[in-house]
């Protein structure tokens, strides 16, 4: 045991019972301040650190039932290695010397036969540790000269979309919105995903302030809203060129803020003009009058908000929609109004040293090729430079990578090595050559910024991992070892790497946000004066807000906000009720108690959801003989789902609904991604979960 885990040892066995603060590691806006409550070195309770200035003591139930994750009697706790078919999930335990040899000379003799961008590295953010999944493993993929991933799989086309008309990936402060007279959540689903903007938006309501939802179901957040718009899915676009041709017919855009902080609002107005509320209305499937009466309240609120979601991008027209709605804060001057304006995310402020982080220096091959993460089943069949090796972490890819069956058939290769790091036999494990035990984001040092609120937080163990388990860090710079890489790069403390982070003048919003002062206060605000100049630093070619984009017109894309049909789907014209093959928009977004296919497997949280359903229109069920609770297939050419129906009137009839995402049942194919396409988005390679068209019959 080296020094360090000696004083950790000896640490944890201090910390046996107690209250100890921590950060929720959940790809979730909120990035909570947490207090865990220990006895006898097991975690009873979870709650909200009340001193956080954003979350303030609130918590969701998924981080509220955490101890059922961190100590659920199947997470691994020692390395493994298959004994039997790919999928079967016979294994064999292996120590860790055994592991980390058996890997590195795999990835030796693979280099040396197909090169090192034979080997790929496949993560996004199952935990959002800056350490866990932007630092060592990246070090160790630079200096293997591995084939590099492209991590689109979550909001790569919307933030594409953004930055073509703002140009920085930060928007309004989420505490500002309290001043806001109107606030609309377009393609979110806030109360399930963004708690604590629902606290503030509650906040705003208090003092007058509607609020409005535009998405294609009414969940959670569209019960709670004032008015809800439902609308047919991939339409937002025209959606929000209909309220840009009400702002501009009826006199309510700021001339003074277009002349001095856009360009291309002469050239936005024309466009604008051939999408009138009639036109729009049989695009998007909501009523003349009621697009009407949106473009009113917008044009119209003193200090308007937008909160765009993650929904709308996932859409082979994704990033185009998004493009289109941050214009409108524009169009009337909200950028000049405290609270007024857009949030796509705000993880611009917190941009940290990349290059110090994940050591770009070391790859011996700057201009190794990519591989799109959405495109992974589609990689795996390539047989022109191979892919041979598979190193997965932080992520779930057979239930989370779509055209989910095609991906399957990929790891089911037998010549394809594949080592696995996780918590526990996720359905992708299964696959594995190796599987390795991961800690849980409580047993780690970590950085945490959040791509929402301002804070940057510090995460210290709380915990002693069990069995061999090991953080990212420590597997990766073992790793970095054993292959003989640079020495110092792989030698360095988490405490190292996050003084490097955080040393970086180019972002000045880092400004006085130190390790010693997160030691000291757990939550550091970022420095946001930097902000009182946004308008006048905004890195679009022009320096404006960019209503006209030279730079999609030199990539390809219209460079003026316009609407596009899906590839698959409604287009304006095409209908439910027509001979289709498969007539059906299907929509499979998160639920509730899962986030993607974290807690799936957590008796607690599936006890929550109960059950897979398929939320189908009363008008389709009818048309199908399917009533309430019936067992139901749901299929395309890509797959096959068999799950329980739920007969509900919440979207537009042709578009069905399943929430969250589930492991595998033992009976039932239940992975809702075996139906979804791996197309990519207009712009930024980003995924199309949501364009997707299905059949639905009883079972």
């Amino acid at each position: 045991m080296t020094a360090v885990k000696i004083r950790r040892a000896a640490s944890m066995r201090k910390l046996e019972n107690g209250v100890f603060p921590a950060v929720c590691s959940l790809d979730c806006p909120d990035t909570c301040g947490l207090l865990v409550h220990k006895l006898d070195g097991k975690i009873v309770k979870v709650e909200g650190d009340p001193k956080h200035p954003v979350t303030r003591g609130a918590i969701c139930n998924k981080v509220r039932h955490m101890a059922e994750r961190v100590h659920h009697p199947e997470r691994l706790s020692t390395p493994l290695r298959r004994v039997g078919r790919k999928g079967e999930a016979l294994f064999e335990p292996i120590s860790w010397d055994e592991a980390i040899a058996e890997i590195a000379d795999k990835f030796r003799s693979l280099s040396e036969e197909y090169g090192p961008e034979s080997i790929l590295p496949y993560s996004f953010y199952g935990n959002m540790g800056v350490l866990s999944v932007e630092g060592m493993d990246r070090r160790f993929f630079n200096a293997l000269g591995a084939s590099r991933l492209e991590q689109t799989i979550c909001n790569a086309a919307g933030s594409a979309g953004w930055k073509y008309t703002m140009g920085f990936s930060g928007g309004t402060s989420p505490e500002d919105i309290v001043n806001a007279d109107l606030i609309i959540v377009w393609g979110g689903n806030i109360v399930s995903t963004n708690m604590h903007q629902v606290v503030l938006a509650e906040q705003a309501r208090k003092k007058g302030t509607k609020i409005i939802v535009i998405d294609v179901h009414k969940n959670r957040t569209a019960q709670w809203a004032d008015w809800f718009l439902p609308l047919y899915p991939g339409t937002d676009a025209a959606l929000a060129l209909g309220i840009m041709h009400i702002l501009f017919r009826d006199g309510m855009t700021d001339a003074n803020f277009l002349k001095t902080y856009t360009v291309g609002h002469e050239e936005l107005r024309k466009q604008a003009e051939e999408y009138t509320p009639e036109a729009v209305a049989a695009i998007t499937g909501i009523p003349a009058e009621d697009i009407e009466q949106l473009g009113k309240l917008y044009g119209e609120a003193g200090v308007s908000y937008i909160h765009i979601g993650n929904g709308l991008q996932h859409h082979d027209n994704g990033g185009m929609a998004v493009r289109s709605i941050a214009c409108l804060p524009a169009l009337t001057g909200q950028w000049l109004k405290t609270g007024g304006g857009a949030t796509k995310g705000n993880g611009g402020y917190a941009g940290m040293n990349s290059r110090a982080l994940e050591r770009p220096d070391l790859r011996p091959n700057p201009r190794a090729r990519s591989i799109n993460m959405n495109r992974i089943g589609e990689a795996l069949e390539m047989t022109e430079q191979p892919i041979k090796a598979l190193f997965v972490y932080c992520s779930n890819p057979l239930v989370v990578a779509p055209d989910a069956e095609r991906v399957r058939r990929g790891f089911a290769r037998e010549d394809l090595f594949t080592v696995v790091h996780d918590l526990f036999l996720t359905d992708t494990a299964k696959y594995a050559d190796i599987v390795l035990p991961a800690t849980s984001t409580f047993e780690n040092t970590d950085l945490y910024s959040s791509y929402w609120h301002h804070y940057i937080q510090l995460q210290e163990p709380v915990l002693s991992a069990p069995g061999e388990c090991k953080s990212n860090v420590e597997l990766f710079s073992l790793l970095g070892k054993a292959m003989g890489f640079d020495e110092e790069a792989f030698g360095q403390s988490e405490e190292d790497m996050i003084r490097e982070a955080l040393d970086y003048p180019r972002n000045p919003y880092l400004n006085g946000v130190t390790l010693e002062r997160l030691k000291a206060e757990r939550h550091v605000k970022l420095d946001m004066t930097p902000k009182e100049r946004y308008l006048d630093n905004l890195p679009t070619p022009s320096g404006k807000i960019e209503l006209y984009s030279r730079a999609m017109e030199n990539a390809g894309l219209p460079p003026l906000p316009t609407y596009t049909p899906l590839a698959e789907g409604f287009d304006g014209i095409r209908r439910p009720g027509k001979e289709e093959k498969y007539p059906l928009m299907f929509i499979s977004p998160p639920n509730h108690n899962y986030l993607n296919s974290t807690f799936s497997n957590v008796g607690k949280h599936q006890t929550l959801e109960k059950r897979p359903t398929l939320q189908i229109h009363p008008a389709d069920a009818a048309e199908r003989g399917i009533a309430d609770g019936d067992e139901v297939k749901v299929y395309n050419d890509r797959g096959l789902i068999q799950i329980w129906a739920a007969v509900t009137d919440r979207m537009l009839p042709g578009t069905v609904i399943s929430q969250g995402l589930w492991w595998e049942g033992k009976d039932r194919a239940q992975r809702s991604n075996v139906l979804t396409p791996d197309r990519l988005s207009d712009m930024g390679k980003g995924a199309t979960f949501f364009s997707a068209t299905v059949q639905v019959e009883l079972r």
